[in-house]
C-alpha cells in the first residue's frame, strides 16, 4: 500500500504523545503509547516486520525493517531512519493542538513539525519502497523512538541493538543513519550538544515579620547571577568555535525560589543550559563553569551546583560527509534546498554517530516552528522531504566493513 503524506500527518498529529518533561505522571497518561500503537498499524497495513523494544514503562521504541534487494545478513547496506514519537507540551498553545487544521498550505497542531512532520515524510517513503521494490535498494529499518525532548533515553536503549548484535531486527551496525528533524530540507552535518544542570542558593527560613532572622536565598540568587551572565557572555563564547556550528553558549533558563510571601526562602533554585560544540567535554564544561563561577563568589554567598540532568552529544562532520553528499544532491534536485549545515540545536543523531554509524539530520519545516504556540509544518515541504527520502531509498550504498 501507499500513503497518503496529509493524512497521515493528520493522524499523527491527532494523536496526543506529550512528553512529561520530568514532572510526575499518573498511571492513566498514555504519553508515547497511543502513537506506538498506531504506528504499529501502519507498519502492519505497509506489510514490515517491526517490535517494540521497552524504555521506560509505557514508553516503547518501535522499530520496523523493510528487506532490501541483498539483507545485511548476507552482505547488503544497512539504513536507519529515525523519527521520535513524543512532543513537547502543549501550555501556552493558541489553537487546538491536537486537532489538526490546514489553512493556506500549512498543517496546524502540536508535533506538525517537531517532528511528526519528518516522521510522515519516512513513513510515505517506507510504504513507497514496499510497494515498488526497487533494484539495488538496502534494507531500510525506522526506528520510531520515546523521550527525545527530556533525555535522549530512546535512542540511547536503541543503540544497544547494534553494541551486542544478537541476529534481531538490527543484525547489525547501519551503515548511515537519517535523522528526522525540521531542517528546511537542508542537511544538518553537525549540531551543538546540551548539558544541563541545576544550581541552589541556599538560606534560612523566617516569617516576613521579621526578615533579619533568616537569610534569604533569593537575594543571594540575585547577587549570584550577574556572575554568571559575566561568565556567559565573556568567557563562554571565546572557549572554542566550530565552522559549521559557531561559537558554545551558555544561558539561564529557569528561576525558582520561595514557598509565600510571607515566608523569607531557604531556596532558590536556578537551571543552566550550556551548548557545546563538537569535540567538547560534557565534563570538563560543566566542571570549567563550575569552577569560574565559584571563583568569583562573595563570602556567603556559595552556590551548590547540581550533577547534570541532562547531557546531549554534539554531533560532529568528520565521519558523515559521503553521506551527506548523497542525500543533499536528491534535495537539491527535488527543492532546490540541500545545503550541508551546523545548528544549534541537538538531535537523536549524536548518540548513533557516538555509536559508530554515520549520521545525518534531514527533514521539513523550521526549527523556528517547533515547540511555539500555533506550530505548524508547510505541507509543500513534507511532500519533497518524502520524495527526497525515496529516492535515497532507492540509491545503493556501501555497507560498512566490519
Amino acid at each position: 500500500m501507499t500513503l497518503d503524506p496529509v493524512q497521515t500527518l493528520r493522524q499523527l498529529v491527532a494523536i496526543p504523545s506529550v512528553n512529561p518533561m520530568g514532572r510526575p505522571v499518573s498511571e492513566s497518561e498514555p504519553l508515547e503509547s497511543r502513537l506506538t500503537e498506531h504506528l504499529e498499524g501502519l507498519f502492519d497495513a505497509i506489510g514490515l516486520v517491526h517490535e517494540r523494544q521497552p524504555v521506560e514503562p509505557r514508553r516503547d521504541n518501535l522499530i520496523a525493517r523493510l528487506d532490501g534487494e541483498v539483507p545485511p545478513e548476507h552482505g547488503g547496506a544497512l539504513v536507519l531512519f529515525e523519527a521520535h514519537q513524543d512532543t513537547v507540551p502543549v501550555e501556552g498553545m493558541t489553537i487546538e493542538p491536537f486537532s489538526p487544521v490546514i489553512r493556506q498550505g500549512r498543517l496546524y497542531g502540536r508535533g506538525s513539525c517537531d517532528v511528526k512532520g519528518g516522521m510522515t515524510a519516512m513513513l510515505v517513503a517506507l510504504a513507497r519502497l514496499a510497494h515498488r521494490r526497487p533494484p539495488g535498494r538496502p534494507t531500510i529499518v525506522m526506528a520510531c523512538t520515546v523521550n527525545e525532548e527530556h533525555g535522549f533515553t530512546g535512542a540511547t536503549v536503541l543503540t544497544e541493538l547494534w553494541k551486542s548484535p544478537s541476529g534481531g531486527i538490527i543484525p547489525r551496525r547501519p551503515d548511515a543513519a537519517v535523522v528526522a528533524e525540521p531542517t528546511g530540507l537542508d542537511v544538518v552535518v553537525a549540531h551543538k550538544g546540551t548539558v544541563r544542570w541545576r544550581c541552589h542558593a541556599r538560606g534560612r527560613a523566617a516569617h516576613s515579620a521579621r526578615p533579619e532572622q533568616g537569610e534569604n536565598a533569593i537575594y543571594k540568587m540575585a547577587r549570584a547571577l550577574p556572575r554568571i551572565e559575566r561568565y556567559a557572555g565573556e568567557v563562554v563564547g571565546g572557549l572554542a568555535s566550530h565552522p559549521l556550528c559557531g561559537s558554545p553558549t551558555l544561558s539561564v533558563g529557569t528561576i525558582r525560589g520561595g514557598l509565600s510571601v510571607n515566608t523569607v526562602p531557604d531556596r532558590c533554585t536556578i537551571e543552566i543550559d550550556r551548548r557545546l560544540l563538537p569535540g567538547e567535554d560534557l565534563d570538563q564544561a560543566w566542571q570549567h563553569a563550575v569552577d569560574r563561577v565559584a571563583g568569583e563568589e562573595e563570602a556567603g554567598s556559595r552556590l551548590e551546583h547540581e550533577r547534570p540532568f541532562i547531557r546531549a552529544l554534539a554531533l560532529g562532520d568528520e565521519a558523515n560527509g559521503p553521506l551527506g553528499a548523497r542525500l543533499a544532491p536528491l534535495a537539491k534536485e527535488v527543492a532546490g534546498r540541500g545545503s550541508l549545515i551546523g545548528v544549534p540545536f541537538g538531535t537523536d543523531a549524536a548518540f548513533f554517530a557516538a555509536a559508530g554509524v554515520p549520521s545525518v539530520v534531514f527533514g521539513p519545516g523550521s526549527i523556528q516552528q517547533a515547540h511555539t504556540e500555533d506550530e505548524w509544518l508547510p505541507l509543500e515541504e513534507l511532500e519533497q522531504a518524502a520524495e527526497v527520502l525515496y529516492r535515497f531509498g532507492c540509491a545503493g550504498l556501501t555497507p560498512n566493513a566490519e
